[in-house]
Formats: C-alpha cells, structure tokens, sequence
C-alpha cells in the first residue's frame, strides 16, 4: 500500500513538475508576445517619425519637371567599305573561289553610310524655346529631336556650343513653354538634399535623390568649370539633365560621373548653373564664347613650396612661365610670382586662376596681386583674349553654294543644254554634292536631277533658293528627283 501511495505520490508529483512547467512556457510566450508587439510599435512610430524628417519630392517634381526634356541625336559618318571588305581577292578567275568573291564580296566596296544615335536630356530655359544641354550630348549631331513631357517632338537647331565648359545652347520653334527657375550654387550647402531628373539609358523622365557632396571640385582637363559634386546617381543619357534644389531651383547640369564599370559609382558632378548661364549669354549673343588670358603657366602651391617662398600657407597660383610679350609679361608678372588675387577675388588654389581670367572680358584693365620676394606687390593687367578653335563654336554646317541649299547640305548646279538633252528633260538642277544634314538623312544623293520643288518645276538655283526661303519651318516639302530611270518624290522636313 506505501508503495502505492508512493507511485501515486510519485506520479502526483512529476504532474505538478508538468503543470508548473506549462504554466511558465505559457506566461513567457505571453510576455515575450507582448514585448514584441511593444518593440514593433516602437519600430513602427520610430520610422514614422523618421520618415517626417525626409524630403517629400513629389511638389517638386510635379511643378519643375515639366521643363525637362529629352533629346536624341542622329550622327552619319561616311566610312570607306574597303577597309572593312577588301572586295574581290587576287584569285584566278578558273578557281572555285573566284565566283564566290565575285558574288558577295563587290556590293560592299566603295564608301558607305552609317549612322548612329545617342540620347541625352536638358532643360527650357525661355518660353520661347531655348534649351540648355551638354556640348557632348550634341556633338557631330546631323540631327536633334527634343521631346517634351507632354510627347511633342521638335526638331532643334544648335545656337552654339562650348567644349570647355561642356555647354550647348539650343532652340526649338515653340511658344509658351515651361521653364525652369535658377537657383544659387553659391548658396548650395554640402550635405543638402537634390535632385536629378533625365533620361537614364533612354528611360524617360526619371527622378533620382542625394545630397551635395563637395562643392568646387576640380576634375583633370576641366579648368573652367567648379563642379558640384553629388552622390545622386546620374547614368548615361542623364547628361545635360537639371540639378534642382529643395525648393525647385535649377543649380547645376549633370554633366559627368566618376565610374570605373561605366555606370553610376556615387560621385556625380553637375556645371553650376551661374556657370553655365554666363555662357549662355554668348552663346545667344554671338554663336560663341570669348575668354580672356594673360599667357601664364602656372602650378599647384604645396605646402612645401609655400614654406621656401615664405608664405604664411599654401594658396595661390604659382607662375612658372611667362608668354613672351603677353598681357602678364607687359604688366611685369615673373616667374616665381605666387599669384595671390586677381580682379579683388582671391585665389586659393591654382585651379581658381584659369576661370577667373576667362570669364573676364578681353581688354579689361584689372588688378593682381603677387608674392614677390617675401611680400605683396600690386600690379595691372590689360587682359589678353583667347585664341578661337573649335571648342567654341557655332555647329551650323554650310555647303560650297554658299546660298539657302545649305539649309539642306546640298550643293547645285544648273544643267547645260546638252546635259538636258541627254536626259529628256526641259529643266532641273543637278546635285553635286550631298553634306550632312537634312537631305541626306531624306536619301537624296550625289547625281540626282531635282526637276521639281512641290508643285512647281525647277528651273534655276535663284527659283529653288526662293522656294526654299519662303518654306516654312516645320513643314515638310516634296522634291521631285530623277534618278537613273525613276523619277520619285522626296519628302524633307525643313527644321531651320
């Protein structure tokens, strides 16, 4: 019987173990629960709060990104087939070979055609029409469409262009456009919330988020531009799109990323727009972009230099060579001057020198002041003027004629008597020539007889330059050509 009760005992107690353990896991799993949902909460109205302190793009872009365009560029460039396909080998003509050759190998000699594309983005800056781009998203272009947000497309003529600070002004025909609002690069700080808006690999009207990075960045080959720096990614057809600010204002154009896989790596650098507009001016007020020199060669100041010439810190520009009879050897700038200012503005490191005197006007008479000898010497420059090449330039070409075909990229020729004879035909004008532009992307060629213009016949260059004249832009026209033995109209699409 005690061993009865014992067992019982026994059982009774590893069932009380049982319960007390039930009992514990239970209350635990109710608490733990509960800490969780406590923890949740919190993560919860943590991210809320958080997410009150990030910036809402959504007015901005709504309101701005109107102004943002696309652009795509056609280029055609004449390649010699020959040297791709040799045409038919020195083969025997009784070789099984020789047909072969003779067969596939001859359609590809002589010059061809090629023509390749790119896309990129930019901004209306007038409501009349005038676009801000990248030089480099336009260059070689034969021709440029921009497409605007609401699907317009419009043909765009190149008012002109600037390599050195990689700036493109164009012109659309359209009235009462949306434009964008120009903001302060000055009043940019590091750390500041902006946006990008572009075109990415061709993907329309894309918004991209980061902050300011750096200010003032001096990238190799580039000594007229002070680039923002950002970490806003910026991709291939992004070029010549808006930088804006929080509050709307356009500050920059993206213009370059460091990479070294070809796409976005976090550091994007954007023209400041004052930069870009102060080049603007002349690109609208003259086809091109005058900058001043006084004809020094100048090097970084370290702090060891700065050390053996007794200076109180690395700054300026140190000259070491000076342009024979230039505008600094006149004004009795040497070599081993430290540049310290020019024109009041004060030069911190020697990247600073080269903008500063090229956005000063030639002929102007300011002053500079240099660390000669332990001390600072006040002297007078008249500055100098750059000498033009193409790194600004009107991208307007012009055939031989000299006359309206150019307008086209065609140069003609009235026919002889005997010429028209021979053709069976009372009038016409021979092209002779075909340049890039409008009628050769239309197919018209070098040979063709345009016998007539619409609905009218040709029968001087005088007539066909009047037509040309008086023929709107936007419109399409209708060159009736003789080729060989077919006679076809061409339609052309006159864009300027």
């Amino acid at each position: 019987m005690a061993d009865i009760i014992s067992r019982n005992n026994f059982h009774s107690g590893i069932g009380s173990r049982f319960l007390i353990n039930t009992v514990t896991v239970a209350d635990i799993w109710r608490k733990g629960i509960f800490a969780i949902c406590l923890l949740v909460a919190a993560f919860m109205l943590s991210a809320s709060l958080h997410a009150k302190d990030l910036p809402d793009f959504t007015d901005l872009v709504e309101k701005h990104g109107q102004a943002v365009v696309n652009i795509s560029t056609v280029q055609t460039q004449q390649i010699d087939a020959n040297h791709f396909f040799p045409g038919i080998p020195n083969i025997p003509e009784d070789s099984p070979f020789y047909e072969f050759f003779r067969r596939h190998m001859q359609p590809f000699s002589g010059p061809r055609k090629y023509e390749s594309r790119s896309l990129g983005s930019g901004f209306i800056i007038s409501k009349d029409g005038y676009i801000l781009t990248n030089a480099h998203v336009v260059e070689s272009a034969n021709e440029i469409t921009v497409r605007l947000t609401d699907k317009r497309e419009f043909g765009a003529k190149v008012i002109g262009t600037d390599r050195k600070t990689d700036i493109a002004l164009l012109k659309i025909d359209a009235d009462d456009l949306p434009v964008v609002t120009q903001g302060s690069p000055d009043q940019l700080k590091v750390g500041e919330w902006v946006i990008a808006i572009g075109a990415p690999f061709g993907f329309e009207n894309t918004v991209t988020a980061g902050i300011v990075s750096a200010k003032g960045r001096s990238l190799a080959q580039e000594n007229y531009v002070p680039f923002i720096q950002t970490d806003v990614a910026i991709n291939p057809g992004n070029s010549g799109g808006p930088l804006f600010n929080m509050k709307g204002e356009v500050v920059g154009i993206n213009s370059q990323i460091y990479s070294r896989t070809g796409g976005f790596m976090g550091l994007s650098f954007a023209i400041p727009i004052d930069v870009a507009m102060e080049i603007t001016s002349q690109l609208k007020a003259y086809g091109k972009v005058s900058r001043g020199k006084i004809g020094v060669m100048i090097q970084e100041m370290t702090d060891e230099l700065a050390e053996s010439f007794n200076l109180d810190k690395s700054r300026g520009a140190l000259v070491v060579s000076v342009e024979k009879d230039g505008p600094a050897d006149k004004a009795g700038i040497k070599i081993r001057d430290v540049i310290l200012r020019f024109d009041g503005k004060g030069i911190d490191t020697s990247s600073d020198l080269p903008r500063i005197v090229g956005n000063t006007k030639p002929d102007a008479r300011v002053s500079v002041e240099v660390w000669r000898n332990g001390s600072v010497k006040k002297l007078t420059v008249t500055v100098g003027e750059m000498p033009g090449d193409d790194s600004s330039t009107t991208v307007q070409k012009q055939s031989k004629s000299g006359d309206a075909t150019s307008r086209l990229g065609l140069a003609l020729r009235e026919l002889s008597a005997s010429q028209k004879n021979e053709l069976g035909i009372d009038s016409g004008l021979l092209v002779e020539e075909v340049y890039d532009g409008i009628a050769s992307s239309a197919g018209i060629r070098p040979g063709d007889v345009i016998l007539g213009f619409n609905n009218q016949d040709i029968k001087s260059i005088q007539q066909f330059n009047k037509l040309l004249d008086d023929a709107k832009k936007g419109r399409n026209i209708a060159l009736l050509i003789k080729r060989g033995d077919i006679t076809t109209f061409i339609t052309i699409k006159i864009n300027g």
